[in-house]
């Protein structure tokens, strides 16, 4: 078991040879008594669910609080245009994290990594990776089990919930999960995976959470676009031997220190932010009545 990133990547290095992802298998043996074959049964069918959202989330219609909807498949049409400013492989991933909270939002099935509200991060990253990387379906489940043994200490030590730490703990902790593991599929080590992650939560520092209409919709949907491409370039930074000057456990805790000193009107009670404008309130009143 570790209760830090530092543990973590360490445990990986001398105990696993590098593999994040068979410490987690190890750790989830210890936490639950899950044996490796059932853990990996439970994983497939997540990495199942992950990529059907994908699919799933590109229709074009509309939520049933007709806030979102059809955006997934406008980015869609518009890479396929060929006219993108952006590198294909990003854009693919901001489309697909669009496309799964979309799906989302229409009460479609989706996987929590690590909520509903920030679901698009993580298999957004993974299909534009599995694309990018020609990941076998091996690799697809240790980027799954890593994204998941950086998030548990994330959970831990700062907080994965909007109610408490703001966005930055949702939007914030998928990106930096995503980072993570994606840094590992291209071939990084634990360090830089480690690396990866602080560059992402320093940069969703203080972002708050403020569902307009109470809603999961709006600005959630298109944060997890930009989460998305956040953990890409975080990769990158990290895969080119950037390092941060504040290390990664350090960081975590900041993200806790900050997020238990937001008001509650930024911790998912619609009470703040784009919430509280007049086109959030009027929005909200169009949809619930007076």
């Amino acid at each position: 078991m570790f209760y830090s990133i530092k543990e973590l990547v360490e445990q990986a290095d001398l105990d696993f040879q590098g593999s994040v992802a068979e410490l987690m298998i190890a750790t989830e043996y210890e936490l639950t008594g899950r044996e490796r074959d059932e853990v990996l049964r439970l994983m497939t069918r997540n990495l199942e669910v992950m990529k059907a959202s994908v699919v799933m989330g590109l229709d074009e219609s509309k939520s049933r609080s007709g806030l979102t909807g059809g955006d997934a498949a406008k980015l869609h049409k518009y890479i396929q245009s060929g006219k993108t400013l952006s590198d294909y492989t990003v854009l693919t991933a901001a489309k697909n994290a669009i496309a799964v909270n979309e799906y989302n939002a229409k009460m479609g099935l989706v996987c929590a990594t690590p909520t509903a509200g920030s679901a698009g991060c993580l298999p957004a990253v993974l299909t534009s990776a599995i694309e990018k990387l020609s990941l076998t379906e091996k690799q697809q489940l240790d980027f799954l089990l890593t994204a998941g043994a950086f998030g548990l200490v994330i959970a831990n030590n700062a907080s994965i919930s909007g109610a408490e730490g703001g966005c930055q703990a949702e939007v914030g902790s998928a990106s930096a999960m995503s980072a993570a593991a994606l840094t590992l599929a291209a071939g990084g080590t634990p360090y830089q995976a480690s690396q990866a992650v602080c560059f992402v939560i320093k940069n969703m520092l203080g972002l708050i959470c403020d569902p307009v209409a109470g809603l999961v919709e709006v600005p959630c949907v298109k944060r997890n676009a930009m989460g998305a491409s956040y953990a890409f370039i975080a990769a990158d930074m990290a895969l080119a031997g950037i390092e941060s000057k504040i290390p990664v456990d350090e960081v975590i805790d900041a993200m806790y220190q900050v997020g238990s000193s937001l008001p509650t009107a930024f911790r998912e009670t619609a009470e703040g932010g784009l919430a509280a404008t007049p086109t959030g309130r009027r929005l909200q009143k169009e949809i619930f009545g007076e």
